[in-house]
């Protein structure tokens, strides 16, 4: 299969991070995978084995999902925004795919759906109509009006042979987050976690013994590494580092820097998959790579979901994971050091939770049921 996976990522990485699994998976069962990421770049993360496809990059103004910025910081104009169009038109007509999957899209990027109409119009008219798929996390933006799950299973009736939802239903079903009509229902395919391999614990032993603070790939969490470097003062038994991501992490830990603190902050580390697994305990929020992480290592943690502006993702996945051993939720908006030092406590005494139970060849399983759809369309 020639598949084409297409992403924008506009506030953290983990939706790209997710596409670049899913496409690995495709590959390693010898299929061609070009992802087009139209997000801004994310060096910490591999493309290795994969065509990459770099797109005139977005992101957004904050949690203003609707408010989109181009590559010099200005709100992206419409000039800018038909340079993406093209690039993507230029780009499928080049390939002509097999499969096609969209990366949130429809049930999410609305500020972006010319630009996923126009490419779907195009996979229509292609002398072979590729397979057309969907794929999304285990809990959506729940619709803020139900005219937005309308919109959405109109689009997914036009153009989607189906829905891979990347999540173990016997954790989370998509009706948690998203209203299931009878169309939607009868398009979902439940995938598994959509999760690379288990990280092998680092060879050096990086990380052993610490507290390990994280807020994903992106340019949030401020309030969440200040309150760790002032935590780390009441804790100085342990060593806290935290990780800062986003691509201006130099100038974040020069501000957020307390010569008083015994934390060490540094820029965040394409190694710290493998540092989870002899660390003595996370902070981190709630993202779907995140938690994966998590749950696959067996690391004790403190969620603090992110809930900035109208989010409420992570919120409901944190309370999914709330009742498992040695994890403990706080809200961004009552934390404090105290509380993430009880919390800490909380969790490093707590029953070490099992490692078995939930599936995580989600990668693998949207591959075989992407060849069997695309067979049985072509039949």
């Amino acid at each position: 299969m020639n598949v084409l996976i297409v992403v924008t990522h506009l506030l953290g990485t983990g939706h790209l991070s997710r596409a670049l699994t899913l496409g690995r998976a495709f590959v390693e069962t010898g299929h061609h995978v070009t992802v087009a990421s139209g997000g801004f770049p994310a060096p910490q993360l591999s493309t290795h084995g994969l065509a990459f496809e770099q797109l005139p990059p977005l992101r957004s103004d904050g949690v203003d999902f609707a408010r989109l910025l181009d590559k010099d910081g200005a709100v992206a104009d419409d000039a800018y925004h038909s340079a993406r169009r093209n690039h993507l038109n230029t780009l499928l007509q080049a390939l002509q795919p097999d499969v096609l999957i969209t990366e949130l899209y429809p049930f999410g990027r609305r500020s972006l759906r010319a630009e996923f109409r126009a490419l779907l119009e195009a996979a229509k008219d292609l002398p072979r109509r590729p397979l057309v798929l969907s794929s999304i996390r285990d809990i959506l933006a729940p619709p803020s009006k139900p005219k937005k799950a309308e919109d959405a299973d109109a689009m997914i009736a036009a153009y989607y042979d189906g829905v891979l939802v990347h999540s173990d239903p016997k954790a989370t079903t998509l009706d948690t987050s998203w209203p299931v009509s009878d169309l939607l229902a009868g398009k979902v395919h439940y995938t598994g976690y959509v999760a690379p391999p288990a990280a092998t614990p680092h060879p050096e032993g990086a990380g052993k013994g610490e507290i390990l603070v994280s807020a994903g790939g992106g340019g949030v969490g401020d309030a969440l590494y200040a309150c760790a470097v002032q935590a780390a003062k009441a804790m100085p038994d342990h060593i806290w580092r935290i990780l800062v991501g986003g691509s201006d992490a130099a100038t974040r830990i020069t501000q957020l820097s307390d010569p008083n603190s015994p934390a060490l902050l540094e820029p965040a580390r394409p190694d710290f998959r493998a540092m989870l697994p002899h660390a003595a305990a996370s902070v981190s929020m709630c993202g779907y790579n995140t938690t994966l992480d998590l749950l696959q290592s067996g690391t004790p943690a403190v969620l603090v979901p992110f809930d900035a502006g109208k989010e409420v993702e992570q919120s409901l996945r944190a309370r999914s994971l709330a009742p498992l051993p040695g994890f403990a939720v706080e809200p961004a908006a009552t934390l404090t050091p105290d509380r993430l030092c009880a919390a800490l406590h909380q969790v490093m005494q707590d029953t070490q939770r099992s490692l078995d139970g939930f599936e995580f060849d989600g990668a693998r399983r949207s591959v075989e049921i992407a060849a069997s759809l695309l067979g049985r369309q072509r039949a």
